[in-house]
C-alpha cells in the first residue's frame, strides 16, 4: 500500500505542476512545468531524505560521538530485525524525533538533543523503536516525499498570491486572478488534507511497532506525554509545516480547529492506547 501512495504521491505531484505551468503560461508553461516536475520527482525520491536533515541541520552521529544512542539505536534495530539505520543529532532542547529514507537500507533516524537529555532509557528507547516501526513498515519514503510536495503546494500557494495579487484579465490569460484566489485559498487546505491522510493511521501503527520491540509499551506513552508537553512550550527550531508529520509529535502546536486538523492523532488517545496494550 505504502509503494501504491508513492506512485500516487510523485503523480499528483506532475499533475500539479503541470497544471500550474498551462495555467501560467500555456503550451510553453506546461512544458516547462514538465521539465520542473521530473526534476521534483527524482529529487524527492532520491534526496528528499537528505533534504529534510539538512534543514533541521541534523548532524550524524556514530559509537564514538554519541556511544550510549548508537548503541541503544544498534540493539532496538536488531531487536526489530532491521539493518541498522544511520543516527543523527539535532541540536535542539525541544524533544522530538523522526525518521527518514527511502528504503529500510538506506534509513536514517534523527532525534533532538532535548530528547536525549530530558527522558528516561525506557523512554528514549520507546521512541527510538517508534521511528524504527516507521522503517519497518516502509513509512519513511512516503512520508519524506509528501514533505516534498507539500513544500511545493505551499509555494504554489505563494506564487498564486502574487498572480492574485497582479493577474490581469486578457486573451492570453482569461481569469488569472480569480484561479490565483481559488489556488491560494485551497492550495494549504489540500496540503493539510494529504498531511492528515498519510500521518494520522500510520502513527498509531508505529506505536504499536515501537511498543512490539521494545517490549513496553508504557514507556512510549511516559515518552508521548513529555515530548508532548515540550513541544507546547518551545516548538522545534526551523520547524516547518510542509514536514510537521514526520516527528513523533507534531513540532508545530496550535488550538482550537486546529487540532480537529493536525497531522497526528491526539495524544491523549495514543496513550490510552498504548496503556491498553500494557494491561
Amino acid at each position: 500500500m505504502n509503494a501504491v501512495k508513492t506512485v500516487f504521491l510523485m503523480t499528483l505531484m506532475m499533475a500539479l505542476f503541470l497544471g500550474i505551468g498551462y495555467f501560467l503560461g500555456g503550451n510553453t508553461g506546461l512544458t516547462i512545468a514538465l521539465v520542473f516536475s521530473l526534476i521534483m520527482n527524482f529529487g524527492s525520491f532520491w534526496f528528499s531524505d537528505k533534504i529534510v536533515l539538512a534543514m533541521y541541520r541534523a548532524k550524524e552521529v556514530n559509537r564514538e560521538t554519541a556511544p550510549k544512542f548508537y548503541d541503544m539505536v544498534e540493539r532496538l534495530s536488531r531487536q526489530a530485525n532491521l539493518p541498522m539505520p544511520k543516527v543523527y543529532l539535532i541540536n535542539d532542547p525541544t524533544p522530538n524525533a523522526f525518521a527518514t529514507g527511502r528504503s529500510p537500507n538506506k534509513a536514517a533516524v534523527a532525534a533532538t538533543t532535548g530528547i536525549l537529555q530530558g527522558l528516561s532509557n525506557d523512554e528514549l528507547a520507546g521512541v527510538m523503536a517508534h521511528e524504527l516501526a516507521h522503517v519497518k513498515h516502509r513509512d519513511t519514503l512516503i512520508s519524506t516525499i509528501a514533505a516534498t510536495l507539500v513544500g511545493s503546494i505551499s509555494y504554489i500557494a505563494h506564487m498564486a498570491g502574487w498572480i492574485f495579487m497582479f493577474g490581469r484579465n486578457d486573451d492570453d490569460n482569461p481569469g488569472s486572478g480569480i484561479g490565483g484566489l481559488v489556488l491560494l485559498i485551497l492550495s494549504p487546505i489540500l496540503a493539510m488534507l494529504l498531511q492528515m491522510a498519510i500521518s494520522r493511521s500510520r502513527e498509531f501503527a508505529a506505536d504499536k511497532g515501537g511498543a512490539e520491540i521494545t517490549g513496553n509499551p508504557l514507556g512510549l506513552a511516559s515518552a508521548l506525554s513529555k515530548i508532548s508537553r515540550g513541544n507546547q512550550i518551545k516548538p522545534v527550531f526551523h520547524s516547518d509545516p510542509a514536514t510537521a508529520h514526520m516527528f513523533i509529535i507534531n513540532p508545530l502546536h496550535g488550538g482550537g480547529i486546529a487540532k480537529l486538523f493536525s497531522t497526528h492523532p491526539p495524544t491523549e488517545e495514543r496513550i490510552k492506547r498504548l496503556e491498553t496494550m500494557a494491561r
